[in-house]
């Protein structure tokens, strides 16, 4: 009887995210098509696939907060990345998948629900430029399934393109460069040396791409240095914007939740401020899919005395052990069974890589997202008020939500602001 051996996986690079403020030079509406697009409707399936994404969205932060200082990622990538790979996933495998990505659906109506998702993304064009785009690279000559290649075409739009592993430094070169494309030159060298070589069978990419400006930008001359108070005891001073407007708001007895939306009000951001000083911690165990839509559900608009951070991060880790401790130990294994991928030899997953990068100032947001699987063989109107004050000069949490499927497309937490 013939033995399949398995070999070591290179990399499964899963995802990249990038997100700047939008310079005033580059701040010119995005250019409308002469027709516009045709509507998108709103399925089940794809709030399903939305809501799966922001359950895994805040599994993953609950991991993820134990490391010191800023986080940012893109859970849209990334559940979008293993999303595509869980079509080739079987047995205990998928199982295991599909409970740590809250993907309780069939598979047809999962995918439908995840690829009516990405097209409602790329169908946005008021003021705001949302891209999300997913391309597979197999090895040269690899007999994949047609059935899993269908699928991945079909749902995400992902062809083919056929690489030579066995030269990895050109086929890890023309990977980063479509990330880079897709990204606006915001993710750069996605795939690091040594992520792909001769044995490297299959690499997934997903990016996502994100250029608005606010609904209201915050008065440029308002911006002042100021503390920023990361402890009781320990702050700096930073750039920090000011301006006043009715926006959503809402509170508890622990925080301050405020929606600041982007032009054409599809896209919004949330800004999650603990009242205390040191209550980051707290909050951030109460963060949950569920909790943040009370949160947002429960909010009115109000006059709010605006006071935000004019701050860039960046991201970079390994998922690959994160997403071990969460529940996918299979799909890292010599156990993993990705049978519907390809019969011709057993695969497994070796690593997930994600890179992120956030920016933000008085005019807008620039955002962007990349998510790379490497698969080789195995081993209202209102009378005047008095405004409420939300003065971001501590630790908070942020993200970024489609509002029409109420999807996070990004998510992170502002630690450790640089100095002015």
């Amino acid at each position: 009887m013939l033995q399949v051996s398995k070999f070591w996986l290179p990399p499964l690079v899963v995802a990249v995210a990038v997100l700047r403020s939008v310079p005033v030079e580059a701040a010119t509406p995005v250019k409308r098509p002469a027709d516009p697009p045709p509507k998108i409707e709103i399925t089940d399936e794809a709030r399903q696939a939305a809501q799966s994404s922001n359950a895994f969205a805040f599994d993953l932060y609950a991991q993820l907060r134990r490391q010191d200082g800023n986080l940012f990622y893109s859970p849209a990538s990334i559940s979008t990345a293993l999303a595509m790979t869980y079509a080739g996933a079987a047995g205990g495998t998928g199982r295991q998948m599909a409970e740590v990505l809250h993907f309780d659906q069939a598979d047809e109506p999962l995918h439908s629900g995840f690829g009516t998702l990405g097209r409602l993304l790329n169908a946005q064009n008021r003021g705001v430029r949302l891209q999300m785009a997913n391309r597979i690279w197999g090895a040269k000559g690899y007999p994949f399934s047609p059935d899993f290649l269908a699928a991945t075409r079909e749902h995400y739009g992902a062809d083919l393109l056929q690489l030579n592993f066995a030269q990895p430094e050109p086929s890890r070169q023309t990977i980063n460069r479509w990330v880079e494309q897709q990204t606006a030159g915001k993710i750069q060298n996605l795939v690091p040396p040594g992520a792909v070589g001769p044995d490297t069978r299959l690499v997934l990419t997903n990016a996502i791409y994100f250029h608005g400006a606010w609904q209201d930008e915050f008065w440029k001359n308002a911006t002042r240095p100021a503390p920023f108070r990361r402890t009781e005891t320990e702050q700096r001073r930073i750039p920090l914007m000011h301006r006043s407007g009715h926006f959503g708001y809402s509170e508890t007895k622990d925080v301050q939740v405020l929606t600041l939306p982007y032009v054409g009000g599809e896209l919004s951001m949330v800004i999650m401020l603990p009242k205390e000083i040191a209550g980051l911690e707290k909050l951030e165990s109460q963060l949950t899919a569920k909790n943040l839509d009370a949160w947002i559900s429960s909010q009115d608009s109000k006059l709010v005395q605006v006071f935000l951070p004019k701050f860039k991060v960046t991201s970079q880790f390994s998922l690959a052990q994160t997403l071990r401790s969460m529940g996918m130990e299979l799909a890292f294994s010599g156990e993993a069974d990705f049978s519907r991928m390809s019969s011709a030899e057993d695969l497994m997953l070796s690593e997930v890589i994600h890179k992120a990068f956030v920016d933000v100032n008085e005019e807008g947001t620039e955002a962007a997202a990349a998510t790379a699987v490497i698969a080789p063989k195995a081993a209202a109107v209102r009378e005047p008020e008095k405004p409420v004050e939300f003065r971001a000069d501590h630790p908070f949490v942020f993200l970024i939500r489609d509002n029409r499927t109420q999807a996070v497309l990004f998510l992170g937490r502002l630690l450790d602001p640089p100095a002015n």
